[in-house]
Order: structure tokens, then C-alpha cells, then sequence
């Protein structure tokens, strides 16, 4: 799968130049829209220099270089100005979601404990809700013309990825300056990217897709990035559509989850016109097939091209991106006779192998390794290689992602992949509600079984005795335990994806073999 090299122009100009260079013209740069209304908030480029510059002189009298900044901010333009003012100054960025919730809590303090951050950027009304640490309102923060931007080595880390923790404990990527523009030259690469181009959506900017996808690239073009809150989505997942439809040739994404919930809703779209929709990208989580074609389904009649769906793959550990569906649009295959695949496309900048099953990637975009941990550990080889812990393929030069390395579930010596069996409990009775199931292994006195909790609309034993048939016959499993559980209580990661260890540590470690 050879792929284009990432050009040495890009990968030695440090990401503030872009922002110094696109200040010279007085065009929109980001909007945030609220709601009711909507109501669209925006600041040009010379507005955001002005803003990065206050930001980057306000840390600069507080901090020293290589400290690291948390960004505990809400989703709106002064997330984005804290970020860039942050790199701007010199410092190590440590992008983090708001403190809702024991889980948002728990995720906030655990990498707080392991970045030790100097600085807080924050909104004004998070000023009390934080970890003990200097903190600044953004909002307060006055802009100035004049501040110059740090000298950095491109290799110099940018910024901490914080992992979702879909598996394990949430750890710091760190993200160079290098890395960060081979990222966002791979994302306008496979798209067709300029600066004409709208970057819309409202995945977080904690998470990877967000961040490069709604302000790295947006930097890297000089294009526009027009953004609401994830909140807002669930609220009311048309407010996605409407956006691509106010802004023709948008490049946009949002995990499976998303596609699901948005293409059920289509029954309130008055009108929309989506044939000028550059790409709709389906990544962070399993992609399904049959969720592609319910989206495209519920959208052709506004006129959304098929060819504009681009299934994708990436992880925190690569900046982002390893692969995506180009101008063809999803490719789903059936292999021998099982559950359709669907193709994640191919690497762009950067070169993948597949060792033992594994996928894994080597790139200017792949992290230095994990925060405070020099010997990188297991996921990055002595040779230069991402081991990504995904299992997958390569079929006609396409990259396939069959599941998660640690993710097996391995019963008297045959390997059962979660998201099959996952698929298998979604589709046994219609009480159970899609991508609100977790199947994991678990261990007691009888060896390796199966376990599930699964999100269900209304539990009972007709149900249960459905569940455990279809994956009886389906797999040739038992479940060891089954918990029917509102779809609300299934846990998930920041990123929106069902969290296995949470739901293993949850429901197994509390009530072991009594389920």
C-alpha cells in the first residue's frame, strides 16, 4: 500500500505560521453556533491572532517552557483560542473535556495527575469546578497585536492526546508540532481540502477528530470551522444535517453512533439540499455497514451522494489519521459468507503492516510515545512502528479493521471478536438498542467465557431468552452472564464508543458469576 510521502515543506513549517499567515486576510475562521436560535458567533483571522497572541502573553507570565496547560473549556470559540494561543506560546497543550459527571470527574483527574499541569485555561463559569491549579478565564483575557509566537523545534511536543480509555487507563500521546502538520496535510490530502472548504461538525475538540479535524485543519488551509457542541447533537442530531446543507463542499465526521441516531430522525427534515456535501467522514468506532446504508437511504432524497460517506480509521497514537475511503465512497465486502465488512480505505502519508493480525502504522504523524513514560512501552516498536492493538487486513490494496487485540475473547481455544458477537445481541430482538452493547471476556472457576450488558428498552425474560439464543447459535457460546440494563447505563468513552473495561469492571467486578 504505497502511499504519498508527507512534502518536507510541510513537515518543517511550524503550525503558527499558518496562523500568521492566514491573518493577513480579514475572512470569517471560526463560528461557533448556539441554540435556541440558532445564533452563529465568529471570529476572523485577524481576530483569532489577536486573541491567540493575549492568551500566549498571559501563560507566558505564568508559566516557563515545556509546562504543560490543561484546556478544561465548554465548546466554543474560547476552546479554540485557548488550544492555539497555547502552542503559540510555546507550551504543551493538554486538550480536556468539561467535569461533568463522575466519569467526565474521574477522566479530568487522572490527567491532571499525569501531565501535572502548571496552567488551566477554562471558562468562566468552570473557574470552581476544577483540580487545584492556576486557572484563567479565557473570556477575561484581553487580546494584543504585537506578542510574537515561540520558537519550537518541530519535533518539540504540541500537545497531549489523552486516550479515550476504551480499553485501559486513559495516556498522554504526545503530539509534535511535526506531527500535528502531517496530520492535517493527510486530511486535506484525502479530501480535496483548500481553503474554500467548510470544516463542520460537532465532534469534541478533546478528542482527537475534533481537535485536528474543527481547528488544526482549519489553521493548516485557512478554510473556515464551523462548530457546535456535541450536546447539542444528541439534542437534536438534524442540526448536523442542516449545517452541511448551509455550507456546500463541507468536509465533516462523527463515529457510527451518530449516523444511526441522525438517520432515524430524518422524518422531521422539511428540506435540505446535500448534493454539494464533500465528505461525511465514519470513524472513532466499529463501522456498519448496515448503518452506512440506513443514512444513505434516509439523506439520497436531499440529494447526499453515496460517494460522499468515507468510512476512516485513526487512533490518539497517529495525531489522528491512518486511512480513509478516497472518492469512491465505502467499499463493504462479504467474506466467506459472513457479516458484511466495511473497508476503511487507504493510508495517506504514512505505511501500514499487518504483524500477527495487527495493525500497525509507521509515519511523521505517529506519536513520541506516552507522557512520562521514556521506555514507550509496547505500543511503539524499537523500529519506528505504532502498534495500534486493532486487528485487520488488507484486501485489495483496502485496509479492513476486524476488532481489538485486547479485546479477544478467547473460549477453549477458538478467538471470538466482541463486535461480532455485539452485532449478534443488537439484532436478536428489537428491545435492544444499537451500539448500546458491551461483549467481554471474563474468568471465574469454570475457565474463559462471555459475558454482556446490553442496552434495552424493555427488559424481560423474552428478551433474555432471545439474546441468549441468537448468540448460542450464532457463536457456539454461552453466555456466561447477561445484563439488561437501561441503553443510558451502558458506559461509553469521550469519544462516544461502548467502554468493554468499564462495563467488565462494572457488572463483573461487582457481582462476578451471580449475573
Amino acid at each position: 500500500m504505497p502511499p504519498a510521502d508527507v512534502p518536507e515543506e510541510v513537515l518543517t513549517t511550524p503550525f503558527t505560521d499558518y496562523l500568521l499567515r492566514n491573518a493577513a486576510d480579514d475572512r470569517p475562521a471560526f463560528t461557533c453556533r448556539t441554540f435556541p436560535g440558532p445564533a452563529d458567533h465568529t471570529l476572523t483571522w485577524p481576530q483569532v491572532l489577536a486573541r491567540v497572541r493575549g492568551v500566549a502573553r498571559e501563560l507566558r507570565r505564568r508559566t516557563r517552557p515545556g509546562d504543560r496547560v490543561a484546556i478544561v473549556a465548554r465548546q466554543d470559540l474560547g476552546y479554540v483560542v485557548a488550544f492555539l494561543g497555547t502552542l503559540y506560546a510555546g507550551r504543551i497543550a493538554v486538550p480536556l473535556s468539561v467535569p461533568t459527571g463522575r466519569t467526565g470527574r474521574a477522566r479530568i483527574e487522572s490527567a491532571f495527575a499525569d501531565a501535572t499541569p502548571t496552567a488551566c485555561l477554562t471558562s468562566k463559569d468552570l473557574l470552581d469546578k476544577l483540580p487545584p491549579v492556576a486557572a484563567l478565564a479565557v473570556e477575561d483575557i484581553e487580546p494584543d497585536d504585537t506578542e510574537p509566537p515561540a520558537e519550537v523545534a518541530m519535533g518539540d511536543p504540541a500537545y497531549l492526546q489523552y486516550t479515550s480509555g476504551s480499553t485501559s487507563r486513559p495516556a498522554g500521546a504526545v503530539i509534535s508540532h511535526r506531527a500535528l502538520v502531517a496530520a492535517c496535510w493527510q486530511t486535506t490530502r484525502c479530501y480535496h481540502a483548500d481553503a474554500s472548504t467548510h470544516l463542520a461538525g460537532w465532534v469534541p475538540f478533546f478528542h482527537d477528530m475534533g481537535l485536528v479535524l474543527l481547528i488544526g485543519t482549519p489553521v493548516f488551509l485557512g478554510a473556515r470551522s464551523v462548530f457546535f457542541t456535541p450536546m447539542e447533537f444528541v439534542r437534536d442530531p438534524l442540526r448536523w444535517i442542516r449545517l452541511l446543507a448551509e455550507h456546500p463542499g463541507a468536509v465533516t465526521a462523527a463515529p457510527n453512533f451518530a449516523f444511526d441516531l441522525t438517520a432515524e430522525a430524518v422524518g422531521e427534515l422539511a428540506d435540505a439540499d446535500l448534493s454539494h456535501v464533500n465528505s461525511v467522514l465514519n470513524g472513532s468506532e466499529p463501522i456498519r455497514a448496515a448503518s452506512l446504508d440506513a443514512f444513505h437511504r434516509a439523506f439520497a432524497p436531499f440529494g447526499l451522494p453515496r460517494t460522499s460517506l468515507k468510512p476512516c480509521y485513526g487512533l490518539a497514537e497517529a495525531t489522528v489519521f491512518v486511512a480513509s475511503a478516497g472518492d469512491e465512497g465505502p467499499t463493504v465486502t462479504t467474506f466467506d459468507g459472513g457479516e458484511p465488512r466495511v473497508s476503511v480505505g487507504r493510508p495517506y502519508g504514512q505505511r501500514i503492516r499487518i504483524v500477527d493480525k495487527e495493525i500497525q502504522v509507521s509515519g511523521s504523524n505517529v506519536a513520541d510515545g506516552y507522557w512520562g513514560r521514556p521506555d514507550r512501552g509496547d505500543t511503539f516498536t524499537a523500529d519506528g512502528w505504532l502498534r495500534t492493538g486493532d486487528l485487520g487486513f488488507v484486501h485489495d490494496g483496502q485496509l479492513y479493521v476486524t476488532g481489538r487485540l485486547k479485546d479477544l475473547i478467547i473460549v477453549d481455544g477458538r478467538n471470538h471478536h466482541p463486535q461480532d458477537i455485539e452485532a449478534t445481541v443488537e439484532a436478536a430482538h428489537p428491545a435492544i438498542r444499537p451500539a448500546r452493547v458491551a461483549a467481554f471476556a471474563v474468568r471465574d472457576g469454570g475457565g474463559e467465557g462471555v459475558a454482556v450488558v446490553a442496552g434495552c428498552t424493555a427488559p424481560g425474560e423474552d428478551v433474555e431468552t432471545a439474546v441468549r439464543r441468537a448468540v448460542s447459535a450464532g457463536h457456539d457460546l454461552p453466555l456466561r452472564a447477561l445484563w439488561l440494563v437501561p441503553p443510558g447505563a451502558v458506559p461509553r468513552t469521550s469519544s462516544g464508543k461502548v467502554s468493554r473495561a468499564a462495563a467488565r469492571d462494572r457488572w463483573w467486578g461487582e457481582n462476578g458469576r451471580h449475573g
